[in-house]
């Protein structure tokens, strides 16, 4: 609390004391952004990736005026998730452009699963998202296509045996976002679908959906969200990691 209060004076002090100057300044070329999360339950496409536990996360971001960015985004997982891995780390590179209130994003996203004893767990997705802001409230549709690869394929029992095959997999989604005029508090929604079979649908295809709201203060966000599916992804444990959860988070950004 005491960084907070000095940080704020300084910004004070420094606008009164010189306002053209914080007024004419031209905005950066290159902008660097982060955070980090703990939620307590991580779910992919409403797919919990820590058997319904705690899950520490953090992410940084390098952008440019011209549009295009480089994220890293990281999270624990659970090792059912990939061959023994305890570790996602999302290795994403795009470009995103407003045009008139509507924006475009386009890129490619490397799910890198470090530890995972040599097994093939790695895959690659690009993506285009298209969202536009009407008064407090957003809407974005969004696409993501992971073409055939090893990591997401399935095997298939043939007689006595059995054949590996690789799979591609599409996901789509709708969301939706608003913040409540003259308050911190937003709501959100989201409906999405998965196109199987591939390891990324359960081996065949599920939708999922979403709702929640978070209240932000100064530089933290406290969410809480209920998260479900129609699929069925049983995990080592026995917990149905595809099944409705209520899911908590709080985030600081910088």
């Amino acid at each position: 609390m005491r960084k907070s209060i000095v940080g704020l004076t300084a910004v004070l002090l420094s606008s009164i004391a010189a306002p053209a100057l914080a007024q004419d300044e031209p905005a950066p070329a290159v902008t660097v952004t982060g955070g980090a999360t703990v939620v307590s339950d991580y779910r992919f496409r409403g797919i919990s990736q820590t058997d319904k536990r705690f899950a520490v996360q953090g992410t940084f971001t390098i952008a440019h005026e011209s549009g295009f960015y480089a994220t890293v985004w990281g999270s624990s997982i659970d090792d059912y998730v990939a061959a023994g891995s305890d570790q996602e780390i999302d290795l994403i590179a795009g470009w995103a452009k407003d045009f008139n209130g509507t924006k475009l994003d386009l890129g490619v996203l490397y799910y890198y699963y470090p530890g995972s004893g040599g097994v093939n767990s790695d895959f690659v997705e690009p993506y285009v998202a298209v969202s536009h802001t009407f008064g407090p409230l957003s809407a974005k549709v969004s696409a993501a296509y992971a073409p055939k690869q090893n990591a997401i394929g399935l095997t298939f029992p043939v007689g006595t045996g059995s054949v590996f095959k690789k799979e591609d997999n599409l996901y789509t989604a709708l969301d939706l976002g608003a913040g409540i005029p003259n308050t911190p508090v937003s709501l959100s929604a989201h409906l999405g679908h998965s196109f199987g079979p591939s390891y990324l649908t359960i081996g065949k295809e599920y939708t999922d959906w979403s709702v929640g709201a978070s209240y932000t203060w100064n530089h933290l966000t406290f969410g809480v969200s209920y998260v479900d599916t129609d699929g069925d992804f049983i995990t080592p444990t026995g917990r149905n990691a595809s099944k409705a959860g209520v899911v908590g988070s709080i985030g600081v950004a910088f």
